[in-house]
């Protein structure tokens, strides 16, 4: 009997043993990788820094500083209304939400009614070609078009056909679509918060931060994909949060929607991997198969979905080549140009000719690439292009005022004032989520908040080696302006969330 007792008693204490070891493991895991948010949050604020120290803080400085520091202090004064605020009673919680998406719906309609219908670059791309397609015209005539290319875009084209289908050929569908949507991701942006954070108040905060960013919603003129692909991912997050059978087979769907609409889905599909294996496999130091093959059914309900949808753009004659990425080298090409920081630009312009096939394209973009690699190693220039693209894609102005042709119908000096307007919002995200990514180390927070920091470092690492804009993190700032809350947040407190 002695022996038996000494036996359970090992067992068990082997078990809590083990339960602790994994535990101090999650934990280190997870330190390392708020750590390395907080180095990329850092570098981002350092980057825009020396940014508007270049391009604002000597010019137009009575305009440049006052309308920087006005904005701070309405988001001061907004943000300390919104926490003043009890969030105890529910309705009252509703209700402020609702009157700030309706005020952000006002105001995002409005920009679209000033600028201009004109749909430029690759959005042009998607709707001027839609009268065409309706009378029989072919999504493009040779291997080393656009649509056959990056045929990963037709799932937004067959989007857009429908939208015309439904609506007519009018583009205020498309825009006051992209608005709807925007509303949308604000509103689960607030979701998100309150899962992540338990606090209404930061939710709050979160949605004001993200509302007030030009920079963010501007593009919603455009016949842009980002919209509805970013409201597609935070759903599938908010599904998968929600721990239900239920919702893991919606996540599945939700995010076989996003990855058809806006195809980053590689990086998506990564972080909630990596999310799965260090935080839903072992709970509370215990071995758990349930979460994570419930993600596994997720994952595996998108990739069936995805194969199908594959299979249907083929069928129905739109594009022959599917959803594939037909033209992989262009994107290392334009990425790892040194010269342009890995952007593109109209020197590269000398590499794309439309008119041959792709074979030979091809031949041509892989010695380019070569050419690339090689001045990279020989000039050991690789740290300096990836501080340079880090700067460009989160730094900088995310140019969504450019691609709406503002400038058509203003007058430069206007055109530029309300670039730097748009700006402010950035500036203010990346300052306020530096200071969040630091609160963190001192906040309790759900470990639902890696399902959103994993995707976003696995896309800012995927993205210094492909093409980067400052557009592409639109996507990704409901993330920044979560973290931005939490920063703002403790300017109104005195103690840890």
């Amino acid at each position: 009997m002695i022996e038996l007792k000494n036996i359970g008693y090992f067992t068990i204490f082997n078990i809590v043993r083990t339960g602790i070891s994994i535990l101090k493991i999650q934990n280190g895991i997870s330190k390392f990788i708020l750590g390395v948010l907080a180095i990329f949050t850092t570098l981002v604020l350092f980057s825009m820094s020396m940014f508007y120290y270049e391009n604002y803080a000597t010019v137009n400085r009575a305009f440049n500083w006052g309308s920087l520091l006005l904005a701070l202090v309405f988001v001061g004064v907004i943000g300390y209304f919104l926490v003043r605020i009890s969030d105890r009673n529910k309705k009252l919680n509703w209700t402020i939400l609702l009157a700030m998406l309706v005020v952000f719906v006002i105001v995002a309609t409005t920009w679209v009614l000033v600028v201009p219908k004109t749909q430029l670059s690759d959005f042009g791309n998607f709707w001027t070609r839609v009268p065409g397609l309706q009378h029989g015209a072919k999504l493009y005539e040779t291997d080393n078009d656009y649509f056959s290319r990056f045929a990963y875009q037709s799932g937004y084209m067959v989007y857009v056909l429908g939208v015309v289908k439904i609506f007519g050929y009018h583009i205020f569908a498309i825009q006051f679509l992209n608005v709807i949507y925007q509303a949308l991701i604000l509103f689960f942006t607030y979701l998100l918060a309150v899962k992540i954070f338990e606090n209404i108040k930061v939710a709050r905060l979160a949605v004001l931060l993200l509302m007030i960013d030009l920079d963010w919603f501007a593009l919603n003129s455009q016949a842009s994909n980002q919209y509805l692909g970013s409201l597609c991912y935070l759903i599938t997050f908010y599904l998968i949060m929600q721990d239900k059978f239920w919702a893991y087979i919606l996540s599945g769907v939700t995010l076989t929607i996003g990855c058809l609409i806006r195809p980053i889905g590689p990086v998506i599909v990564a972080g909630i991997v990596v999310f799965a294996i260090l935080y839903t496999m072992f709970e509370n130091g215990k071995f758990n198969y349930q979460k994570p093959l419930k993600i596994l059914l997720s994952l595996l309900i998108y990739l069936a979905l995805f194969s199908l949808a594959g299979w249907g753009i083929k069928a129905s004659g739109l594009n022959a080549y599917g959803l594939s990425n037909y033209d992989p080298e262009w994107k290392f090409v334009t990425g790892l140009n040194y010269q342009s920081n890995g952007t593109y630009s109209p020197d590269m312009d000398r590499l794309i000719d439309a008119s041959k096939p792709r074979k030979v394209m091809s031949k041509k973009e892989k010695a380019a690439l070569h050419q690339e690699i090689t001045y990279l190693n020989k000039n050991k220039k690789w740290l300096n292009l990836f501080i340079n693209k880090v700067g460009g894609l989160w730094s900088q102005r995310t140019m969504a005022t450019n691609f709406t042709g503002y400038s058509q119908n203003h007058s430069a000096k206007t055109v530029e004032r309300v670039d730097y307007l748009a700006y402010v919002g950035s500036i203010i995200l990346i300052i306020f989520s530096w200071i969040g990514s630091f609160s963190l180390f001192k906040t309790k927070f759900s470990n639902n908040l890696y399902l959103l920091l994993l995707p976003m470092l696995a896309f800012a690492a995927a993205q210094l080696l492909i093409e980067v804009q400052g557009r592409y993190r639109i996507e990704f700032l409901p993330v920044i302006a979560i973290l931005a809350s939490l920063g703002l947040y403790q300017f109104f407190i005195k103690k840890d969330v």
